[in-house]
């Protein structure tokens, strides 16, 4: 591997004990990295960030005495305690244990690199002020939607809330359905898409569809898929996960031929269907301005309360991106053109 030296930060550091026993590199950093799990520093070691010696290594190097690991990061260290920011929020529901809001498109969820504030969480910090400490790890996001994607989200309030719900969606017991527009058309009106997920080697922002020999870290993703409203080039869908995989829906849809329409990332901003022409070319860029960012909504959520066993549903209204958008689809005549 070539020496990324000049574009790695160094996030910790250690040299090895004398009498150190060999042991897994995954192991070791988990026994003394504070904070940090296995998995994590496994997911660290495949993405090139682990390193003992100067070198990159894999997650089951031994670690020998004297060795100088390091942990590495692509970007450079910043302090992620999370700032109250005003930002409007649209609250769903709310009792003592949880939040449902309904996030618009645009806004990111939690800080990250390159997003390190005017996030939904520092709204949430904003909105909880002194009462709950949105930076405890115990408690807040559930799960986590797109920067670009909009539609309900399940905030926990409570660790034991958090706990409760997470396993909810470890087991796949939520019921999560989203709403997006995609190029072409289905002869079926429903269907089911199954591969595995992992990162493109040719672009680690995108993710892509593998057989599980070529990448045994792909994880398996399952969506189920049905039409809502055809139209004459692209189509409306209903999409229910029955994982919750990073762009699994934008992914999968594409790995049958059909990108989300607006979808930068996935190929959704090219002409994939229609007309030759001048004036279709002119409409479907007027499309794009219209709602410029993948056709995606996060529909509606179900769960099973963390306190009172009761089960919850919740639905929420297209944002007007994404109305605007439909409806020009649902008036569009080529002889108009």
């Amino acid at each position: 591997m070539e020496d990324l030296d000049e574009e790695l930060w160094e996030r910790w550091r250690c040299e090895v004990d004398k009498g150190q026993t060999p042991v897994r590199i995954d192991k070791y950093l988990a026994e003394h990295m504070a904070g940090t799990s296995r998995n994590r520093i496994q997911n660290a070691a495949d993405a090139g960030n682990v390193w003992a010696n100067h070198k990159p290594v894999s997650s089951n190097y031994k670690v020998k005495p004297l060795d100088l690991i390091q942990v590495l990061l692509d970007h450079e260290p910043h302090d992620f305690t999370i700032q109250p920011e005003n930002i409007p929020l649209t609250i769903v529901y709310e009792d003592e244990d949880l939040l449902v809001v309904n996030k618009p498109a645009g806004l990111v969820v939690h800080p990250g690199h390159g997003n390190y504030e005017h996030t939904l969480l520092n709204a949430l910090a904003y909105y909880f002020q002194s009462t709950i400490d949105i930076n405890d790890p115990n408690i807040g996001l559930v799960h986590r939607i797109d920067k670009d994607t909009s539609g309900l989200l399940l905030i926990a309030k409570t660790p034991e809330a958090k706990t409760n719900l997470a396993m909810q969606f470890f087991d796949h017991t939520t019921e999560r359905t989203y709403n997006a527009l995609v190029w072409g058309t289905f002869q079926e009106d429903e269907g089911t898409i199954e591969g595995a997920l992992g990162r493109d080697t040719r672009d680690r922002t995108c993710y892509r569809v593998w057989n599980i020999e070529d990448n045994p870290n792909a994880k398996e993703a399952v969506t189920h898929w049905r039409v809502l409203e055809r139209f004459l080039y692209v189509t409306l869908v209903e999409c229910r996960l029955e994982t919750g995989r990073t762009h699994q829906i934008r992914v999968h849809m594409k790995h049958i031929g059909h990108p989300l329409f607006s979808d930068d990332k996935y190929g959704g901003t090219e002409i994939l269907k229609g007309l030759p022409t001048q004036k279709y070319k002119q409409y479907i860029q007027n499309c794009f301005n219209l709602c410029p960012r993948q056709v995606l909504h996060a529909k509606t959520l179900g769960f099973t309360h963390p306190r009172t066993g009761k089960r919850m549903f919740f639905d929420s209204e297209w944002p007007s991106d994404m109305t605007n958008l439909i409806n020009k689809w649902r008036n569009y005549e080529p002889s108009t053109l």
